[in-house]
């Protein structure tokens, strides 16, 4: 399995050389990298739908506990299966779609990388690692949605969606780190074991909601949702694959797949039903006022994600049996609606339904695609969107909550809305007369119509023969949630019952809603007049806030003066000291540990007070250098009379090359500016620091001899520095060989110093870039 995630990353990394040999139309060839993937996957169904999990695992970091453990059971395979089989027909789509664009070879590599993420997040058996594909998602749909960065508004859609589901992430490994600390594992399937440790603890409460947000936050659920219709100024292979499939839906994987570690509790289902409710009504009800076709799927795309988070709260196997089902059924129409939406918007020049309208007439196979993916997102008969609703209705029907009744229908309001939103975005478009501004409108490349249709035709394929799925696709999801095995048969037709009658009013009343309701510019500005209650505008009021908050912090503790680093960073040092000290009691002075003071060590005293005097209270610049260097020098004989040689060698080289240095520096420069009187406040403040700054030191001094010493450390390195690191220089042991890392990471930043100073002195500009 960490081969299906590696191929990817590896072709991204080579299309960065290589890439320009893929901005002509062999570009499709790339298609079979999500091809043979999606062979596979599917290579595996039978041993999945069996009851097998298949796990693989490689040593990464041991001792942090993250290595490359995958797991591959219903669920993870679901998912896969989606990610590289519609992105197979996305890859395809995109060769022509994005033909003769400079960038192609870029997009391909910022699609491969996603896709890599994806599958890493599907199929981890560690949450850490899990974490950090999920974090990658993030970063590759950022490149993704702001593809077009010379467009302001992409780029600030970009950034939302990455500010939004960087947030979530940020409290999701919060809420992972607490759980397997509380489990005392990060595998999943320990965790699923351990779930009972988990959610009797007391802070379950905290960790379920740190998860919850971070899966709400990708999955746009109100009131995160915000993002996601923005980010539809991406290109339209990028639409059709982050958000109808893989990433909005990568919130709902980890929803589902932390059911059997966080799920069961009245907390968990209480909160994704109302959360879930609240998001597909206030979507679904929203997609019915868009005039832009991406408008209209992506609000419709929100409400169906609030569809799976409700089904997903419930948590009977109805329930998910349903949400797998579902998955698939929407996966495919809302791919297919997004395909057709580009093409219409590649043709037309618009995306506006107000100014479309006969384009079956000039695009007809586009046309058939849109129609079939409009009548399986409405749940026609014989189409796989048919069975899902059928199942959904089943599932609240079935809940045995006593709130079954609103649940189915709050269910059917949400599934009308997105019946009429569905018709708006597939059938719409191609009815009516042709306007004639569209006449010359020409058939595009084969590339760009084939793969909405394929889609279109499977979920009706899968609706005529839905068992295929549910025996080897929905039954092993279901298994996965539930951690046991289910049995069960998607059939066609189920007779006369509550469920089809819902269904029906489902479809009659969605046609009507569709028939009556007429997206208008008016329509939108009245929606429009409330965007001041919108969570969008509190979190930009948010922003700009935090914005404000950061211009005034970066003025003050990052002005660009030295001075100012420093007194700051010494008062805080201060406050801790203080902390320190009053927290640890009274200090007193047992005389019975100090030694007498010499004749040569008092004298050397008055020289370092003298020197510091005479370093202050200079005008100039070389006389301070020259009392630096006596405080340096009689530091240095501190070192000698208590015996550190080695220190008093180490200050005295350092010390004398400074002052070399500093009088080659210095030479030419003119004397201190004198303090003038309103700078004299300055100066007390500098000397009422440093001097707390000494007592606090002296105090600390003073503390240390009544903390009885303890020498297990000291020990450790004197009798395992030679035997480990053949070595007999204690400190250079410590330095080298105990603290590698500490050292080798001083050497890169060293080595990246040199080479910016070499890039500098070897800069060559030309006249017009120096202009």
């Amino acid at each position: 399995m960490l081969f299906t995630i590696l191929i990817g990353l590896i072709t991204s990394c080579l299309l960065i050389p290589l890439g320009k040999y893929f901005r002509s139309p062999v570009s499709v060839a790339l298609a079979l990298l999500p091809v043979i993937l999606f062979g596979y996957f599917v290579y595996h169904i039978p041993q999945v739908s069996s009851g097998e999990t298949l796990y693989e695992s490689t040593k990464w970091v041991p001792s942090l506990g993250i290595n490359f453990d995958f797991r591959l059971d219903g669920l993870s395979l679901l998912f896969s299966l989606l990610i590289t089989g519609i992105g197979s027909l996305i890859f395809v789509y995109a060769s022509s779609y994005l033909k003769g664009h400079p960038y192609l070879d870029r997009f391909y590599g910022y699609l491969c990388l996603f896709m890599s993420a994806m599958l890493g997040v599907v199929l981890s058996d560690n949450i850490l690692l899990l974490f950090i594909f999920w974090e990658l998602t993030s970063i590759s749909s950022f490149f993704l949605i702001g593809f077009n960065n010379d467009s302001a508004v992409s780029r600030k859609s970009a950034l939302t969606a990455l500010s939004m589901t960087g947030l979530g992430g940020f409290l999701l490994l919060a809420g992972m780190v607490l759980i397997g600390e509380m489990a005392g594992t990060y595998s999943i399937g320990e965790l699923i074991n351990a779930s009972g440790v988990i959610t009797e603890h007391p802070l379950y409460p905290l960790v379920l909601g740190l998860v919850l947000m971070g899966a709400f936050t990708k999955s746009a659920q109100f009131p995160f949702h915000f993002w996601l219709p923005g980010a539809m100024k991406a290109p339209t292979p990028v639409s059709a694959y982050l958000h109808s499939a893989t990433m909005v839906k990568a919130g709902i994987f980890l929803m589902a797949r932390f059911t059997p570690i966080l799920g069961g509790t009245p907390l968990w289902s209480y909160t994704l039903l109302i959360v879930g409710g609240v998001t597909m009504l206030y979507a679904a009800v929203h997609s019915l006022f868009r005039t832009d076709l991406k408008g209209v799927l992506a609000y419709s795309t929100i409400a169906v994600l609030g569809v799976l988070t409700f089904l997903i709260g419930l948590g009977t196997e109805e329930a998910f049996i349903a949400a797998g089902t579902f998955i698939i059924a929407h996966a495919l129409y809302k791919a297919s609606l997004f395909l057709v939406t580009g093409v219409i918007d590649y043709q037309t020049g618009t995306r506006d339904i107000t100014r479309l309208g006969g384009l079956r007439k000039v695009l007809f196979p586009v046309f058939v695609a849109g129609t079939l993916a409009a009548l399986s997102s409405a749940g026609l008969p014989f189409s796989f969107g048919f069975i899902g609703k059928d199942l959904i209705y089943e599932a609240t029907l079935t809940a045995g909550d006593p709130l079954r009744i609103l649940l189915t229908v709050v269910a059917v309001i949400a599934n009308i809305c997105l019946v009429a939103a569905g018709f708006m975005a597939g059938i719409k478009p191609f009815a009516g007369a042709l306007p004639t501004q569209f006449a010359d409108v020409k058939m595009p490349s084969a590339l760009v119509w084939i793969p909405p249709l394929i889609l279109g035709l499977s979920g009706f394929a899968l609706g005529c023969f839905p068992d295929l799925a549910g025996q080897y696709i929905v039954a092993p999801t279901v298994s996965a949630l539930t951690v046991e095995p289910v049995e069960f048969t998607l059939k066609i037709w189920h007779g006369f019952n509550t469920v089809l009658l819902l269904s029906g009013i489902t479809i009659i009343a969605g046609t009507v809603v569709y028939l009556f309701n007429k997206p208008a510019v008016s329509k939108i500005a009245f929606v429009e007049r409330f965007n001041s209650y919108t969570p969008h505008y509190f979190f930009q009021k948010s922003w700009i806030t935090f914005r404000r908050f950061s211009v005034w912090y970066t003025g003050f503790m990052h002005n660009g003066f030295l001075r100012s680093y420093l007194i700051k960073i010494i008062i805080f040092a201060e406050i801790l000291l203080i902390y320190e000290l009053v927290k640890g009691g009274p200090i007193y002075i047992d005389y019975g540990k100090l030694i007498p003071v010499s004749v040569h060590e008092g004298i050397n005293v008055l020289i370092l007070l003298g020197a510091i005097y005479l370093t202050v209270t200079t005008t100039s610049r070389l006389t301070a250098v020259v009392g630096t260097s006596i405080i340096g020098y009689a530091i240095c004989l501190m070192f000698v009379f208590y015996s550190a040689p080695d220190l008093a060698i180490t200050q005295f080289t350092i010390d004398t090359l400074t002052v070399v240095l500093f009088v080659f520096v210095l030479f030419n420069l003119p004397s201190f500016l004198v303090v003038a009187h309103g700078n004299r406040s300055i100066v007390i403040r500098d000397a009422l620091v440093a001097g707390l700054f000494g007592i606090l030191l002296s105090l600390t001094a003073i503390k240390v001899l009544q903390v009885p010493t303890v020498k297990d450390i000291s020990e450790f390195y004197g009798k395992f520095a030679y035997s480990l690191a053949k070595g007999k220089n204690v400190v250079n042991i410590v330095l080298v060989d105990f603290r590698g890392f500490d050292t080798m990471f001083e050497i890169v930043v060293l080595s990246i110093s040199a080479i910016g100073v070499y890039s500098l002195i070897k800069l060559r500009l030309k006249t017009s870039e120096k202009d």
